[in-house]
C-alpha cells in the first residue's frame, strides 16, 4: 500500500507583531502637539512637557505618531528638542495659519498698511539674523529694537530710492494708488511716530507698525522683551531662529539682506553699499511669519 503524501507550500513566517497604538498613546501625542502650540511654554518649566519630549526622542513609534498628529492639523514640525520644545509652524492650508491680510486688517482699514506690516516683519527677521552663520548657530541670539528696525528700513528705503532714480524709475507714484507702489515707497512717506505734539507713537506710524510686529512675535514666543530703550528692546528665541531658518529662502528676505547689513548685537541698524545687487525692489506682501494669501 502506497502512502499518499500531500505537498503544500511552506507557510510564510509570521510577521513580527507591532505594538498596537493605544488611545493613551494617541492622547499623549496630541498632548505633545498641544504643548507645541503654546510657544511661550518652556519644557524646563513643565515636567509633563519635558517627559513627552524625552519620549519623542527615545520612542520612534511615538515620534511618528506625534508627527502624524501634527501633519493632520496642518502643522510642520521644525524641531523637537529641549531648547525649542516641539517647535511647529502652520502650513499654508492649516487652520492655524495667520494671513498677512488678516493681521493688517486688525490694526488699520488702510489697505496700503498690509505692505508695511509685511515689511516690518521682514525687517525684524533680517536685522535679527543678518548673516547665514547666525541662522546656522543654535547658540546665536539676535537683538532688535523698535527704533532700530524703523531706522534700518528707512536706510534701505533711501538706498532703494537712489537706485530707482539712477535707473530713471518713477520715485513718486500717485498717492491715491498705494497698491501700485513698492512697500519701501509707502514706508518712506509714512511718519515715524505720528503727528501728535508730544511725538507719541501712533499705531499707524512706522514705529507703531514695528511695535505691533514685535509685540505679535513676543506673544507668539519668537521674541522676548528685554527693556524699554529705543522704543523697546528684544532678543530672539530658539523658536524664532527656527522660523526664520525655515523661511530664509524667501526672495524678499534675500533682497533685503543683499543691501549689506552689518552684523550688530544691540539692535541698532547699519547698512553697507550693496555689492553687485540688481533688482532690489522688495517683494510686496512678503511678511514673516505669515502666508501671503
Amino acid at each position: 500500500m502506497t502512502e499518499h503524501v500531500e505537498w503544500s507550500e511552506p507557510e510564510a513566517p509570521a510577521a513580527p507583531a507591532s505594538a498596537a497604538v493605544t488611545p493613551a498613546d494617541a492622547a499623549d501625542a496630541a498632548r505633545l502637539v498641544a504643548f507645541g502650540l503654546q510657544p511661550k511654554l518652556q519644557p524646563a518649566r513643565d515636567q509633563e512637557y519635558a517627559d513627552l519630549l524625552r519620549r519623542y526622542r527615545e520612542d520612534p513609534p511615538f515620534a511618528r505618531l506625534a508627527d502624524a498628529v501634527a501633519t493632520g492639523l496642518g502643522l510642520i514640525v521644525l524641531e523637537v528638542s529641549p531648547r525649542a520644545g516641539m517647535a511647529v509652524t502652520a502650513a499654508e492650508d492649516s487652520v492655524f495659519a495667520v494671513r498677512m491680510g488678516d493681521y493688517a486688517r486688525r490694526t488699520s482699514a488702510d489697505g496700503g498698511d498690509r505692505f508695511l506690516h509685511g515689511l516690518a516683519h521682514l525687517a525684524v527677521a533680517a536685522l535679527a539674523f543678518p548673516r547665514p552663520e547666525d541662522l546656522a548657530d543654535d547658540g546665536y541670539i539676535g537683538r532688535v529694537t523698535v527704533n532700530g528696525v524703523d531706522a534700518f528700513v528707512r536706510q534701505a528705503c533711501h538706498r532703494l530710492e537712489e537706485r530707482a532714480a539712477e535707473q530713471g524709475e518713477n520715485t513718486d507714484p500717485a498717492s491715491d494708488a498705494p497698491g501700485l507702489e513698492a512697500a519701501w515707497r509707502i514706508w518712506a512717506r509714512r511718519s515715524a511716530t505720528g503727528a501728535t505734539k508730544d511725538a507719541r507713537r501712533l499705531a499707524g506710524s512706522t514705529t507703531g507698525i514695528v511695535a505691533k510686529a514685535v509685540t505679535f512675535l513676543t506673544d507668539s514666543g519668537f521674541l522676548q522683551r528685554t527693556g524699554d530703550d529705543n522704543g523697546g528692546t528684544y532678543r530672539t528665541t530658539a523658536r524664532y531662529q527656527l522660523q526664520v531658518r525655515d523661511l530664509a529662502g524667501s526672495a524678499a528676505l534675500a533682497e533685503l539682506l543683499e543691501l549689506g547689513v552689518v552684523p550688530v548685537t544691540d539692535g541698532t541698524p547699519t547698512l553697507l553699499p550693496p555689492q553687485d545687487a540688481d533688482d532690489l525692489e522688495l517683494v510686496a506682501d512678503a511678511g514673516l511669519p505669515f502666508h501671503s494669501a
